[in-house]
């Protein structure tokens, strides 16, 4: 039976960049500051420097650029999902080439096309992301399946309990505070070793994804 959700979600449209978003140099930009994800906990807030740890262990200083957006993850839930949504979708690949989700992530319509398309990930060894637009979903007694499609192609998302369903709420970088899990999409690496965040993303749920 193929049933689509038409539900509104309720969450304002955020001027961020999404945990999803990838920045992939170009041999042309050989001299542009390297970038790196970064997954962290806060270990203790100085103004906009940020002293954490990564879940490998090792301790970072992260530099908040000057009006760095700053998002909370919340939870969200399939029903929030509707066709037409833009969202980004952490998988593992399936034997029958469909992506099983390990984590959704539905972007407000500020960034819709953001790193649009199919590609690796680093969640986890032969993880993939992929940011597409929901054509339809289709709910059987094996669960729910969505359809997404990007530029050029598509997948086929199976989504199961397990699944980490979130969206943003703005904030700001009073809201950062020791104890909680970070996400950098694309920070700069600086001279001194340090690093610079063109946006930070946090919360208890779904942040390393």
């Amino acid at each position: 039976m193929r049933k689509v959700t038409r539900r509104t979600l309720g969450a304002t449209a955020l001027a961020l960049l999404g945990a999803a978003a990838l920045v992939a140099a170009q041999p042309s930009q050989a001299q542009q500051p390297q970038t790196v994800r970064v997954r962290a906990t806060i270990d203790s807030v100085n103004g906009q420097t940020l002293a954490a740890k990564t879940r490998d262990g090792a301790m970072i200083k992260i530099q908040l650029a000057a009006n760095a957006p700053v998002n909370q993850v919340v939870k969200a839930s399939l029903s929030d999902i509707k066709q037409g949504d833009y969202i980004a979708v952490t998988a593992m690949p399936q034997p029958d080439g469909s992506q099983k989700a390990l984590a959704i992530l539905i972007f407000p319509e500020a960034l819709r096309g953001v790193a649009e398309g199919h590609r690796p990930w680093d969640l986890q060894p032969n993880s993939t992301m992929t940011n597409a637009t929901v054509a339809s979903e289709v709910t059987s007694v094996d669960g729910t399946t969505l359809n997404v499609t990007y530029k050029d192609g598509q997948q086929k998302v199976v989504v199961p309990p397990s699944a980490e369903i979130v969206a943003y709420k703005k904030a700001s970088a009073v809201d950062l505070k020791p104890g909680q899990k970070i996400f950098i999409a694309a920070a700069k690496k600086l001279p001194d070793g340090n690093l610079e965040a063109p946006n930070v993303a946090f919360g208890d749920y779904g942040v390393w994804r």
